[in-house]
C-alpha cells in the first residue's frame, strides 16, 4: 500500500490517536493551540474530532486546529489554525490569511513560538460573539 492510500483510510477517533500519528513538532503547536483556545472559550463550547482534527463550536463552528499530517487541511507544513466564520471577523491587525476560501480564515503555525497567545484570544472572542 503507498502512502497515499494509507494516509486516505486513516480515521482519528481520538486525541490520542491524532498525537499517535502526527510528528513531535506538530502534535507540540497542536496541544498549545487547543490549550489557549479550551481556556478562553466560554462555558457550554465542546470539542470533538471532526474531519479528523479538533474542532471547535458552541451553535456553530468556531475553530478548527489542523496539522499537516492529516490530509485535506491543503497544507503540507505546520499546523493551520482555521476560524469557520473568519470571513465576519474584524482583523484589524490582519493576523489571518484569506486563502481561497471564501468563509474560513486561518493561519499557518511552523513552529511554537510562531503563536501570539493576545492574537488568538482576541480573534476567539470574536468569533464567539459572532456565534452568538
Amino acid at each position: 500500500m503507498n502512502k497515499t492510500n494509507r494516509r486516505e483510510r486513516i480515521k482519528i477517533k481520538s486525541l490520542v490517536h491524532l498525537y499517535e500519528v502526527i510528528p513531535d513538532d506538530q502534535r507540540i503547536i497542536v496541544d498549545v493551540l487547543r490549550q489557549i483556545i479550551i481556556e478562553n472559550l466560554p462555558t457550554g463550547s465542546r470539542e470533538k474530532i471532526s474531519f479528523n482534527v479538533p474542532f471547535f463550536y458552541r451553535k456553530k463552528g468556531i475553530c478548527i486546529v489542523w496539522p499537516a499530517a492529516i490530509p485535506g487541511g491543503g497544507i503540507k507544513r505546520g499546523v493551520l489554525l482555521g476560524f469557520w466564520y473568519g470571513s465576519l471577523l474584524a482583523d484589524t491587525s490582519h493576523y489571518l490569511t484569506k486563502g481561497t476560501n471564501k468563509r474560513v480564515f486561518y493561519k499557518i503555525f511552523y513552529s511554537v513560538d510562531e503563536i501570539n497567545e493576545r492574537a488568538i484570544v482576541r480573534l476567539l472572542k470574536e468569533a464567539v460573539r459572532i456565534d452568538g
